[in-house]
C-alpha cells in the first residue's frame, strides 16, 4: 500500500508543480442536469508517467474550472486531513468496506490512505479509466464515422462507425443528393455492423441504461426523446436505425425498396459521411451524464486503435494495456466492460487518484477533457441534485458510482487555500444509496471546507 501510494506522488510530483496555474477557462456549456439515473443503479505500479499516447498537438477543450481558481497557499498535513476524515469514515451508511485515498495535486503529496490498494466494484468510476485510455490513444480531436456506400447500381449500405450519438437527417439528405446526382431515384439498402464484434448484449443482460452494443444505432437506441439516464431502448438498434434511415431517404425523394438487410460495404464507394462530435465533447458528455453507450462505444474504439477485437473483451483488454502505458497501478484491477455496470470489475482509490492527478498534470494535457467532464457539485449531471447547500457545492468536481450495494465518488476540489486536491472514496455492502451517497459527500465536502 505505501508503494501505491508512493507511485502516485512520484507520477504527480513530475509534472504537477504547474497545475496551480490558470489553465484554459470557462465553465463547459449546456452541461446536462439529468441525474435522474445514478450510473446504472439497476443493474505492479511503474514509478513516472508515460508519454502521451498519441502524437502531435494535444486538443484544447475547455479546462476544469476548479483548476483555473488554484493557487499555491498552505498545503493541508495529512494529520489534518485524516482528523477531518476519520469520522465520516466511520459512518455506518459507508456499509461493510470503505477505503479511500487523497493526495495534493500540486506537491503531490499524499494525504490521506485508507486502504488504497485494496481493489473492491469501482461502478461507473470505471469510466474514468476508459476516458483517459481513449484520449491517450486516439486523442481529443479523434471523430468516429458514418458513412453510406454504394456497392452496386441501385444497392447501398450504411455502415456504422460506432457513433452512439448519430442523428441521421443530414446524413440521408447528403446521400439523396448524391444518389440523385449519379441518376439513381431508387435503391435497395443494406446496413453493416462488421465494425464490432463478440455479443451485443453486456453481460449484466436486458437494462435500461445500455442499449445492446452495436456499431451503428441513433440516439443510444433510445424510444422516447430523452438524452441521457433511463430510457427503454430498442431491442435491435441497428435495424431501427436503418429503418428509419430508410424513412428519411423517401423523404427526400429517394425510393427505397424493400426492408433494409444486413450486408457488408467493404469495398464500395463512399456517397456521403457524418463525423460525430470530436472525442474530447464525447469524454466529458460521457463523465457528466454518465453515459453507458458512450463508455462502453468509446471503450471498443480503444480495442480498434489497439489492435483488438472490439467486443467486451477485447475492450477490457484495451483499457488496462493503455492504462499500464501511462503507469497508472493496476494492481488487483479487473475490468470487464467500459461502462462500470458489471459488479466484477475492480479498481483501488490508488488507480482512480492515480488516474486524476495525470488528468490535472500540465504533463499530460491530451487528458484534460477527463477534469472537464466531471460533473460539478450542485450544478451539473449526476450531481446537480446533491450538495445543495454545502461548502463542497460548485468546487467539488466528481464522477459518483452506484450499484446495488456499491457507492464511490472519484474527483478534484479545491481547498480553501487554493490547493487542489484529489480523492477517490469507494464502499461496497451498503444498504441504503441515498444515505450512502450523503456520506460519500460529506467526505469530499470536507476536503473544501475551511
Amino acid at each position: 500500500m505505501v508503494a501505491i501510494s508512493a507511485a502516485i506522488g512520484a507520477v504527480v510530483a513530475a509534472g504537477a508543480v504547474a497545475a496551480a496555474g490558470p489553465w484554459d477557462g470557462g465553465q463547459r456549456k449546456a452541461e446536462r442536469r439529468h441525474a435522474a439515473a445514478r450510473d446504472g443503479r439497476h443493474a505492479q505500479p511503474r514509478p513516472a508517467a508515460a508519454a502521451p499516447l498519441t502524437q502531435g498537438a494535444p486538443p484544447a477543450p475547455s479546462a476544469a474550472p476548479v483548476l483555473a481558481a488554484a493557487g499555491g497557499g498552505a498545503p493541508e498535513t495529512a494529520a489534518q486531513v485524516a482528523a477531518r476524515l476519520a469520522p465520516l469514515m466511520k459512518s455506518p451508511a459507508l456499509g461493510t468496506v470503505r477505503t479511500g485515498a487523497v493526495l495534493d495535486v500540486t506537491s503531490g503529496a499524499v494525504l490521506y490512505d485508507h486502504g488504497s490498494g485494496i481493489a473492491s466494484t469501482p461502478a461507473s468510476t470505471t469510466k474514468l479509466a476508459t476516458a483517459t485510455a481513449a484520449l491517450g490513444l486516439l486523442g481529443g480531436d479523434h471523430t468516429l464515422t458514418t458513412s453510406v456506400v454504394t456497392t452496386a447500381p441501385g444497392r447501398i449500405v450504411l455502415v456504422g462507425g460506432g457513433d452512439p450519438t448519430l442523428e441521421l437527417d443530414r446524413l440521408a439528405a447528403d446521400t439523396a443528393a448524391a444518389l440523385r446526382a449519379r441518376g439513381t431515384t431508387s435503391v435497395r439498402l443494406g446496413y453493416d455492423t462488421s465494425l464490432y464484434t463478440g455479443p451485443l448484449m453486456h453481460p449484466i443482460g436486458v437494462n435500461e441504461n445500455l442499449a445492446p452494443v452495436t456499431a451503428l444505432m441513433v440516439r443510444e437506441g433510445r424510444l422516447d426523446h430523452s438524452t441521457s439516464g433511463i430510457a427503454k431502448r430498442a431491442t435491435d438498434p441497428a435495424l431501427a436505425a436503418a429503418t428509419s434511415f430508410a424513412a428519411l431517404l423517401r423523404g427526400h425523394g429517394i425510393h427505397v425498396t424493400g426492408h433494409p438487410a444486413r450486408g457488408r460495404g467493404a469495398g464500395g464507394t463512399q456517397l456521403a459521411a457524418h463525423q460525430s462530435a470530436p472525442l474530447s465533447a464525447l469524454v466529458e458528455r460521457m463523465l457528466t451524464d454518465s453515459d453507458n453507450d458512450l463508455a462502453e462505444a468509446l471503450a471498443r474504439q480503444v480495442a480498434i486503435a489497439s489492435g483488438r477485437p472490439a467486443s467486451f473483451a477485447g475492450g477490457a483488454q484495451a483499457i488496462r494495456a493503455a492504462l499500464r502505458q501511462y503507469g497508472v497501478p493496476l494492481a488487483h484491477a479487473v475490468f470487464a466492460d467500459g461502462s462500470g455496470l458489471d459488479h466484477v470489475d475492480a479498481l483501488t482509490p490508488a488507480t482512480l487518484t492515480h488516474i486524476l492527478a495525470l488528468a490535472a498534470s500540465p504533463a499530460h494535457p491530451e487528458l484534460r477533457p477527463v477534469l472537464a467532464g466531471l460533473p460539478v457539485a450542485s450544478f451539473t449531471g449526476t450531481l446537480a441534485s446533491r450538495y445543495h447547500g454545502a461548502v463542497g457545492a460548485g468546487l467539488v468536481r466528481a464522477k459518483t458510482g452506484t450499484l446495488t450495494g456499491t457507492n464511490t465518488i472519484a474527483g478534484v476540489t479545491v481547498t480553501p487555500t487554493g490547493r487542489v486536491l484529489a480523492f477517490s472514496f469507494m464502499t461496497q455492502g451498503t444498504t441504503n444509496p441515498v444515505s450512502a451517497q450523503s456520506a460519500l459527500d460529506a467526505l469530499a465536502t470536507s476536503l473544501s471546507a475551511p
